[in-house]
């Protein structure tokens, strides 16, 4: 085991340790998120139009904030989108995560500073989880797939706007750089057909972790990424069923 592995374990025990700090008093801590929100709430433009304050019970939450869609919320991201700041959450938002579906078209959902740090310290958690629940750290010593929605960004009032993970790629912490595949360059292709066939080969004698972040990815990407993993010399960490699937020619959600 390198010295990776060992700082990995370490970092897991660490980790799972102050995970149970709060998980044995669930209800707790989620009274302390929901009492942060609302504080943080009360200072916004949507708090000021529910009546959100610092002291806004859960009950009072569910009768002045109704459940709605996309479109529902949409006059306040419109709003967002031409500069204004305070509006669904304390400044402007540091990335719009633009997402397409059957309905609304286009979605553009604000994503803040904290809003980043939550979706990059959950996927630290997951693998540290991993590591703490199997005693299995050898993949941070290996090469690891992140493949992705493209990283590049554009931009709308100065707010960076891509597919949250081509923006999450941004936030992969330096130590995973390195064994991080494939290529920025590759990560950038828009089309996951080309993208698949770009990674596959030239990765040899290599042992992976696979991430597919956030995405419906077809069969012949999976397809492709497994003859290209069988080929090498070590196991790898490819989960079953994704070959599986790509051999009955499913289209799975990831």
């Amino acid at each position: 085991m390198g010295l990776k592995g060992i700082a990995a374990k370490w970092l897991a025990r660490r980790e799972m340790k102050a995970v149970k700090a709060w998980s044995d008093h669930p209800e707790r801590a989620q009274e302390r998120t929901f009492r942060y929100l609302c504080m943080t709430l009360a200072a916004t433009d949507f708090g000021h139009d529910h009546g959100i304050t610092a002291l806004t019970t859960q009950e009072e939450w569910t009768q002045k904030v109704p459940l709605r869609d996309y479109e529902g919320i949409k006059p306040y991201i419109e709003r967002i989108k031409e500069g204004e700041i305070n509006v669904l959450w304390k400044g402007k938002p540091a990335y719009f995560c633009k997402t397409s579906g059957t309905t609304s078209g286009t979605k553009y959902i604000p994503m803040s500073e904290e809003g980043i740090k939550a979706q990059t310290r959950a996927a630290r958690q997951a693998l540290l989880a991993y590591i703490a629940e199997t005693g299995n750290s050898s993949f941070t010593e290996g090469k690891m797939i992140f493949l992705q929605g493209s990283p590049r960004m554009t931009d709308v009032q100065g707010i960076s706007v891509g597919r949250l993970s081509g923006i999450v790629a941004h936030h992969v912490p330096s130590y995973l750089q390195k064994n991080r595949m494939p290529s920025w360059k590759t990560n950038s292709i828009e089309d996951w057909e080309k993208k698949g066939g770009r990674h596959r080969g030239g990765n040899r004698g290599c042992r992976y972790a696979l991430d597919i972040g956030h995405t419906t990815v077809g069969a012949d990407v999976l397809r492709t990424l497994a003859q290209a993993l069988r080929k090498t010399k070590h196991s790898t960490t490819l989960p079953k069923f994704l070959c599986v699937r790509a051999r009955r020619g499913e289209l799975p959600t990831l």
